[in-house]
């Protein structure tokens, strides 16, 4: 590192060996203050320097020396918060994910900022260097990661910058920031909306017929799951729950009911999840593969020692599904080339959530209803669900000729 001084070692001028540009600071009212020159001549760097330690001085005389809090202070402040106020109410994942945007990509860019500084310019950069990240060693991240070859996804992107605005939020909570500053992507205002990887009538009828089948001719070992499997399969097409839904569901959350409206025999199921407590009715298709569940013994792997010789059946408080079958429902996908859709998009157990809503309303069901059984809001299904069938599209009132 090049260092110079200038006021009698009151100013220091030094350049990093990774950066072309001289940086000046100064020791002033017990607080270190740096800019960068933006200057790579040693003459012109002085200058600036000069002129930057003599407006402080005046400043500190006046008594108006504005002191700023880096980003990295903010940062680390906002992580001390975060996780004492959402404590419950976020999973330790998703703060994790703060941690490790900062930790990684955002501390490091923007870290020795001081807060206003971190402007829509800056975070524009910001999003030039990550895109021209692919292929190089970030020092930052962990030594077993391997280094990515490909530029990171739009999404990947959107969460960094969803992390810089909590911070940036954070700074004008403590009245260290005014105002937000424009956050939003240039150019690309507006996003490919995509429709979310489902099953066409034809493919859902295939997957229940396969994982019937293979139910059927499962060998003992795995029947059990096999049965569990194709259960799921038709209860989550027949509910719309979310996986992390389904998998919290107990037998007591789950209720044979008489409908009044429809007349139909369905399920009442209380629903805990992602969005709290809520409740869901079914349609008729998911009666029976309840009543398999109920009546399906466990399995002896479940059981404890002394109880490997009886036949033990679900108690209230026991889950739907006690296991995971993740990998043997993807198996049934590739097997039956139902994994990937035509977009190149992975079917996942999620993928049965976007089906009932997408066979919802193909059938005309009202799209606040599903919203609510859904646990969902009318906004989102317009989006990736209704722009996406052609039964949403009335030809009567597009299909208009005026009387000659």
């Amino acid at each position: 590192m090049q260092k110079h001084t200038i006021f009698g070692n009151r100013v220091h001028i030094y350049k990093r060996d990774n950066s072309k540009y001289w940086q000046c600071s100064t020791y002033l009212e017990g607080r270190n203050h740096r800019i960068s020159t933006k200057e790579d001549s040693i003459q012109h760097a002085k200058e600036i320097a000069e002129d930057w330690y003599l407006e402080l001085r005046g400043e500190s005389r006046a008594g108006i020396l504005k002191y700023e809090k880096t980003f990295a202070e903010v940062a680390a402040l906002f992580m001390d918060e975060y996780e004492v106020i959402t404590e419950g109410q976020r999973s330790s994942r998703w703060t994790q994910g703060h941690e490790t945007r900062l930790r990684i990509h955002l501390v490091p860019f923007f870290g020795e900022l001081h807060i206003s500084d971190v402007t829509a310019g800056k975070v524009q950069e910001y999003r030039v260097h990550r895109m021209k990240s692919a292929g190089k060693v970030n020092p930052y991240a962990e030594d077993n990661r391997p280094v990515k070859m490909t530029a990171p996804s739009r999404s990947t992107i959107h969460n960094e910058i969803v992390t810089l605005r909590q911070v940036l939020k954070t700074a004008i909570r403590h009245g260290w920031l005014d105002a937000l500053p424009d956050l939003s992507p240039p150019y690309k205002t507006q996003g490919k909306i995509v429709h979310r990887p489902w099953f066409s009538p034809v493919e859902y009828k295939q997957l229940y017929t396969a994982t019937r089948e293979y139910a059927r001719e499962a060998p003992e070992h795995v029947r059990w799951s096999a049965e569990q499997v194709h259960d799921y399969v038709l209860l989550m097409a027949n509910t719309g729950l979310r996986p992390d839904e389904i998998k919290n569901l107990q037998h007591r959350d789950v209720e044979i009911v008489e409908d009044e409206a429809t007349g139909e025999t369905i399920l009442e199921i209380e629903v805990r999840g992602k969005r709290g407590i809520g409740y869901c009715k079914s349609t008729a298709g998911a009666v029976m593969p309840y009543e398999r569940l109920l009546n399906r013994p466990k399995p002896p792997r479940l059981l404890k020692d002394d109880e490997k010789c009886k036949v033990i059946y679900p108690k209230p408080t026991d889950l739907l599904f006690p296991g995971s079958h993740i990998k043997l429902f993807n198996n049934l996908l590739k097997r039956n080339g139902l994994k990937f859709d035509r977009d190149g998009n992975a079917r996942t157990a999620y993928s049965l959530r976007h089906t009932y809503i997408c066979l919802r309303l193909m059938e005309g069901a009202d799209i606040y209803q599903i919203a609510k059984n859904c646990r969902t809001s009318v906004e989102m299904i317009e989006k990736h669900y209704a722009a996406h069938l052609k039964d949403m599209i009335d030809t009567s009132l597009i299909n208009v000729r005026k009387k000659k």
